[in-house]
């Protein structure tokens, strides 16, 4: 039990402390502001700098595909148009339980407006219980709540396309958009073994395949990002030495030169610069996953009034102008809708949520399944104490 009494004594030099983070977030926001503009007006010699100098530099910095001065108003949403989504949710496999098993689910989410089709909303659960299911994870030393995560984003992306080939059958020419939840980039394979690695991106970018044939474009929505991408790539404006080659200039340095904008987010420099309920310029990512994914990656930051929020999408999304003004539109009209998040990710993660009292059903429906079976399960004594205090 948290004692509130004693942690409230510590609540004032936490205040402190973030009053002297704010106050040096705002010199830092100063600084990154008359940097962008520098940038601005030199933008193609430093795309042309990260382009013969990236292997070099000593951070990940993106690719602006625009002018950096690019502030697209949001188009309105046309009246007749579909927007899908999918949120994955799961029971992790516990050594205490009755049985080491896990189960993905995932909710499923087809809003329609503007046609009166009513909508679809349900989850597909599935179970995995063979030693194969983790067998992977074992042999190649990946964390398996790590390993269940990315299963879990990549059976989302696999219910997404179902999804949209089977919407897109049935309406043929309707302006329509899948959301998936937070970033396209699978960020921890970066430090995977190439094998796992090139499985599950081969897996992922298959069902992107599959959504691209429908011609259904696919966004990652990130509310609160923390990325630091375009930030970074200011850091070219701000080196001191001809070239931007950190391991000759650099190496021996605790910090470089340019780092003082750390740890300032894209984010936070979009409230800065970007007027409510604009688009910023569109960028392509070169992180190091980012160069493992078949299409480049590519990101917009969008003031939707709220927040800034980061929208990622494939390189054939922004290359579309219809699809990437779908995008646009649809995401300004669902945050409304939703009063700052989107309406269907918000029903996609209540479809996929597993409660408490879900996971205590789950085992008791499999404790009664085994017993059916011949079979005597019992959880460790551990977890039976946890379910019963006598405090």
């Amino acid at each position: 039990m948290l004692n509130l009494l004693k942690i409230a004594g510590q609540m004032a030099a936490l205040s402190a402390q973030l009053q002297q983070e704010a106050t040096e977030l705002t010199v830092k926001l100063d600084w990154a502001e008359k940097l962008w503009h520098d940038a601005a007006k030199q933008q193609a010699k430093l795309t042309a700098s990260r382009e013969q100098w990236g292997d070099r530099l000593a951070f990940a910095c993106a690719e602006p595909l625009e002018p950096l001065a690019t502030q697209v108003p949001l188009p309105v949403a046309p009246d007749v148009h579909t927007v899908l989504a999918t949120d994955g949710s799961q029971i992790a496999p516990s050594h205490h339980e009755i049985a080491f098993c896990y189960l993905i689910n995932v909710g499923r989410v087809a809003l329609h407006y503007g046609s009166g089709v009513y909508p679809l909303l349900d989850s597909q659960p599935e179970l995995f219980y063979k030693n194969e299911d983790w067998q992977t994870a074992r042999r190649w030393n990946i964390p398996l709540e790590e390993w269940l995560s990315t299963k879990r984003t990549v059976a989302e992306a696999i219910a997404l396309a179902d999804l949209a080939e089977t919407v897109r059958t049935r309406r043929p020419h309707e302006p329509m958009v899948a959301f998936s939840d937070g970033s396209l980039l699978l960020w921890p394979l970066e430090a995977w073994p190439a094998e796992p690695r090139a499985q599950m991106l081969q897996d992922l970018t298959a069902a992107w395949a599959r959504l691209q044939q429908a011609r259904v474009p696919v966004v990652g929505y990130t509310s609160a990002p923390r990325a630091i991408e375009s930030t970074n790539f200011l850091r070219l404006q701000a080196c001191p030495f001809p070239a931007p080659d950190c391991r000759q200039h650099c190496g021996d340095r605790r910090t470089l030169p340019c780092s003082t904008l750390q740890p300032l987010r894209d984010a936070t420099l979009g409230h800065r610069l970007l007027p409510p309920h604009h688009a910023g310029p569109l960028w392509q990512s070169h992180s190091a996953i980012a160069q493992r994914y078949p299409d480049p990656i590519c990101f917009r930051y969008l003031h939707l009034g709220v927040e800034v929020i980061r929208l990622e999408m494939p390189h054939w999304v922004a290359a579309d102008p219809v699809c990437h003004g779908w995008v646009l539109a649809l995401t300004a009209a669902q945050t409304h809708k939703g009063m700052g998040y989107p309406v269907a990710l918000a029903e996609a993660h209540n479809q996929a949520v597993v409660t408490a009292g879900d996971r205590h059903r789950f085992f008791a429906l499999l404790d009664q399944e085994m017993q059916r079976a011949g079979l005597h399960p019992a959880t460790s004594r551990k977890e039976a104490r946890k379910r019963h205090s006598i405090a």
